[in-house]
């Protein structure tokens, strides 16, 4: 009797877990589904972008010029030997660069600032029409980088009293031109920006984005022009902004009795840009 007892609450035991599973497991498969569904997010609204219509455009041009003091000098000189045999005008020429050097470093120039530049020697002939060789020629030409502008007249004197006999070249130009052609291209933008502005606006439009922007490369320095017949007049008439730079302990104005100034040299920078109207 006491076995059957037993055997019928087992059974109710088993019953009463199936209805709480029952009626407890729809609440959790939904309790379950409300954590898994994905909570609606509005999507931010965009604001509508400017369109450009390349139908309807402007080109212009923008030129701007940063004048510099120059911060390094690069001089060439040349020493020209003769001789009666490659031997002999080895040797002498050999000689005097010695001497030049010497001098050279006696300012304070190191010697990684000096270089040889060009080295050529050549056979010299007793007339245009003959063959015969009646000797030799070395043309030696050195690079000396100045790393102090002022000394650039000083240099040229020593070395010609050492032996040098030829000068190449002078030449001055700045360590930061990066920076400086940065600056001048973002003037010359600006004043392609104005241009186009002022121009689209008597027509009776506005400028919208820029289509396209090309640089005219050859413009970073503007020095090279004196030899086209260009310099300074073509710096006073062709640019848009000007901008000089006021020195900070660089180069000083050369003395009046001085062969060889450094002036301020012009870095140039020239845009052509097309934007769309609107």
């Amino acid at each position: 009797m006491k076995h059957i007892s037993t055997i019928v609450n087992s059974i109710l035991a088993v019953v009463l877990i199936l209805l709480l599973l029952s009626t407890g497991l729809p609440n959790f498969e939904a309790r379950a589904a409300e954590q898994e569904a994905p909570t609606p997010t509005t999507e931010p609204t965009q604001e509508p972008k400017e369109t450009c219509d390349p139908n309807r455009s402007i080109q212009v041009s923008g030129t701007a010029v940063v004048n510099i003091l120059p911060d390094r000098a690069l001089i060439q000189l040349g020493v020209q030997s003769n001789g009666r045999t490659p031997k002999e005008v080895q040797s002498r020429n050999a000689a005097t660069i010695s001497e030049v050097i010497k001098a050279l470093k006696a300012l304070g120039i190191e010697a990684k600032d000096i270089s040889t530049d060009r080295y050529i020697i050549q056979p010299l002939y007793e007339d245009w029409d003959d063959l015969h060789i009646k000797g030799y020629r070395i043309f030696n030409v050195i690079s000396i980088t100045l790393r102090d502008v002022d000394k650039a007249s000083d240099t040229i004197a020593a070395a010609f009293q050492a032996g040098a006999n030829q000068v190449v070249n002078v030449e001055f130009y700045t360590s930061e031109l990066r920076k400086y052609r940065d600056q001048a291209r973002e003037m010359a933008m600006q004043a392609a920006s104005e241009k186009a502005d002022a121009l689209s606006q008597a027509a009776g439009a506005d400028t919208s984005c820029v289509l396209n922007i090309s640089e005219n490369t050859h413009s970073y320095f503007n020095g090279w022009n004196w030899w086209y017949g260009g310099g300074n007049n073509q710096n006073l008439w062709t640019q848009n902004a000007v901008q000089n730079v006021a020195p900070s302990g660089g180069a000083a104005p050369a003395s009046e009795d001085s062969p060889v100034s450094a002036g301020q040299i012009s870095i140039r920078a020239e845009v052509a840009v097309t934007f769309a109207l609107k």
